[in-house]
């Protein structure tokens, strides 16, 4: 089933094959107007039949000029849509519409001057005269599509915006959705308000009232079932489907015993508080300690806890089923937390009931059937925060950060007893409440406490040696998980941590500094 959003305006975002059109999307979405991610080898009359209010073509990799590079169909432009283009979609767009676009040797990578021509047209209107914006191309606009105006331009490139607005048609070199983009989002605006006439009503109110009435329709008296995670996304579409059909709706949260403190709690008792769900909670986490008892290797800690949650969780959902037919009911439906980015990573693909991927988790058995809801699956998680602040779930698993479905096992390098899980939950939980105190829970988008339990180091602990081990600060920031910087998290914070680490954890006698980007490292280390 394709995302959609009946009843709201809706703007495709052509995917060009680069990581840009998520964040296009996104940004489309913070104006409050729907967006939906289609491929670049959707035929024009599939596009067209989504009834889109407008039409972005975004970045891509490619010269318009390689073999094979993708195209975009001239037909397009006669369908009266109107079309923004973007980097990549917009060198397309000026081939397909006749301007010109040359290899020109050069390049721009990176933060540039744009100057602004004239009055900037619809689309730069009111903004500096110069201001900088983010560039990532080779070939370069000379001159544009007949009946076009050239808007602005850099040093590379002599026409680093058009428009038609007679026709509603834009376009820009730069890239606007990304913050090194000084004045972005207005460009975008104005596109979408000021060109294409988008109404800005996607708004997290008509999201949950949307969603209830379709999770009401889907459902009807039958009942569901939902496996909490103790993650945002599980939480947020339990509490939609909880708010649309009540006790209808049966969770079951297993606990691996490879959470952080507090985080089983705050499941069993605020989730339930704020809700009012029906909760089984299944305590398994002997049978996963007994599971990972001796592995080091991270794949292979992946692969059993995987397993393990399977076949709790297929054990658990039987009981709820039994249950119910005990009592003359069916659980005919299965809820998941999937969001937006899940389906387009997977191809948007449409089919039955394999349960998302818990972060490395695989499907249920074929003879446990479900048909899926899947309340989020037109959300970004910023959205998904929204509607779980919509739908009054405690801050504390609405801002979450988020957390590996295999839990601190992959948080510890080494083997994973019960005594080092017990360290890094102590050494995770003081990073955690520092960062809360210090205001910097938003700004940082999640900070992995690592134990190297396979590593020792002498350290000096009251008056004598020690023989302890290291843990490793992983604080970063990132909108899509795609890419990260690690965040400059200010000293006198990083010392407190580091104090009371080991001041209060025994075991752990020295606290570094992880300082990769992604890529080349990745956010987990295992």
């Amino acid at each position: 089933m394709a995302p959609s959003a009946e009843g709201f305006d809706t703007v495709l975002v052509v995917d060009y094959g680069a990581q840009y059109a998520q964040l296009i999307a996104r940004r489309v979405r913070e104006c409050r107007v729907f967006s939906e991610i289609v491929p670049s080898s959707m035929p024009v009359a599939q596009l067209l039949a989504k009834k889109p209010k407008a039409i972005i073509l975004s970045g891509g990799p490619s010269s318009v000029y390689v073999e094979g590079a993708p195209q975009t169909d001239p037909e397009l432009f006669d369908a009266g849509v109107p079309v923004f283009g973007i980097c990549y979609g917009y060198q397309a767009m000026a081939l397909a519409l006749g301007g010109e676009v040359r290899k020109t040797g050069l390049s721009e990578f990176g933060r540039t001057e744009l100057t602004v021509a004239g009055d900037g047209g619809v689309v730069l209107a009111g903004l500096p005269p110069q201001y900088k914006v983010w560039m990532s191309h080779g070939d370069a606009v000379f001159a544009p599509p007949p009946g076009f105006i050239a808007t602005a331009a850099t040093d590379g490139a002599p026409v680093a915006a058009f428009e038609d607005p007679a026709r509603k048609f834009a376009g820009v070199q730069f890239h606007p959705e990304v913050l090194h983009t000084e004045h972005g989002q207005k460009v975008l605006e104005h596109f979408l308000y000021d060109v294409a006439e988008c109404r800005p009503t996607w708004t997290m109110v008509n999201i949950v009232e949307e969603q209830i009435d379709r999770i009401r329709l889907q459902v009807g008296g039958k009942r569901a079932i939902c496996g909490l995670s103790g993650g945002v996304d599980s939480a947020v579409a339990a509490a939609l489907v909880q708010r649309a059909i009540g006790d209808q709706l049966t969770c079951v949260f297993v606990d691996h015993g490879l959470l952080r403190k507090g985080e089983a709690e705050q499941v069993e008792q605020d989730f339930v508080a704020s809700t009012g769900v029906n909760l089984k909670v299944v305590d398994a986490s002997e049978r996963f300690l007994a599971a990972l008892d001796g592995v080091s290797d991270p794949e292979e800690k992946r692969k059993i806890i995987g397993r393990e949650f399977i076949r709790v969780f297929e054990h658990a959902a039987r009981e709820v089923i039994e249950a119910n037919e005990s009592a003359g009911e069916t659980v005919d439906f299965l809820v998941q937390g999937t969001l937006y980015p899940d389906v387009v990573e997977s191809g948007g693909g449409e089919g039955a009931a394999n349960i998302k991927s818990h972060h490395n988790v695989g499907g249920l058995p074929d003879d446990l059937q479900f048909a899926l809801v899947e309340p989020l699956r037109t959300l970004f998680k910023d959205e998904v925060r929204r509607v779980g602040e919509q739908l009054g779930l405690p801050s504390e698993i609405v801002w979450r950060q988020p957390f590996p479905g295999p839990g601190l096992a992959i948080r510890i390098v080494g083997a994973v007893t019960r005594d080092r899980l017990a360290v890094l939950r102590e050494a995770d939980a003081i990073a955690r409440e520092e960062l809360t105190a210090a205001g910097l829970d938003r700004e940082i988008w999640q900070c992995p406490v690592v134990l190297l339990a396979d590593v020792r180091s002498v350290g000096v602990q009251g008056d004598g040696r020690t023989y302890g081990h290291p843990a490793v600060l992983r604080p970063v920031s990132s909108e899509d998980a795609m890419t990260a910087d690690w965040t400059r998290v200010p000293y006198d914070v990083l010392a407190r941590i580091s104090t009371r680490i080991t001041n209060e954890v025994r075991e752990i006698n020295r606290v570094t500094l992880d300082i990769t980007s992604k890529p080349p490292g990745t956010i987990e280390w295992e």
